[in-house]
């Protein structure tokens, strides 16, 4: 079995977000007095009392930035919470973070040229981490995916980005 990696937003482009977001909007931090959201930043939830901010992010439009890929129709943004100010970014103690038993992601392929290659819904047994495995081995499987984003069903959020080891 292969061992996958969870990746956070990189640092340089936290920087590009804390100041204006993938849609152009000015970056708007304030302070979380719950918590509990998830951060895509440092993969872990926003404790009561952090300051953070609600982007919009394109992820599949920032690797194709990088790779020269033209994902086209299948370019899209949405909403992320991440730290309002520099963080330490991913701890890396979760390898798969925001899952919980009877959660319910979404897996999705794309391929090196960025377009969707399908998709695996995927709900949390007791054991997260093993079931995460068998379905990034799945995916992974078939040699056309680059990367899988995991996006969590309710909001359709995207939750992080795992690439081909």
């Amino acid at each position: 079995m292969t061992i996958y990696t969870a990746r956070p937003i990189e640092p340089a482009v936290l920087k590009q977000l804390r100041d204006t977001d993938d849609a152009g909007r000015p970056c708007v931090p304030y302070v979380d007095e719950e918590g509990g959201a998830p951060l895509r930043c440092c993969l872990r939830p926003i404790a009561p009392g952090e300051k953070v901010a609600l982007v919009s992010y394109a992820p599949l439009r920032r690797w194709a930035a990088d790779t020269s890929a033209a994902p086209g129709a299948y370019d899209e943004q949405g909403p992320v919470f991440i730290h309002a100010e520099k963080c330490d970014g991913s701890a890396g103690a979760d390898p798969y973070p925001f899952t919980r038993p009877g959660a319910i992601r979404v897996l999705r392929r794309y391929s090196g040229d960025g377009h969707i290659l399908g998709g695996r819904l995927l709900e949390f047994p007791e054991d997260a981490a093993a079931a995460f495995d068998t379905a990034l081995d799945e995916a992974f499987s078939d040699p056309e995916v680059a990367l899988v984003h995991v996006r969590a069903v309710e909001y359709g959020c995207f939750q992080f980005e795992v690439r081909r080891p």
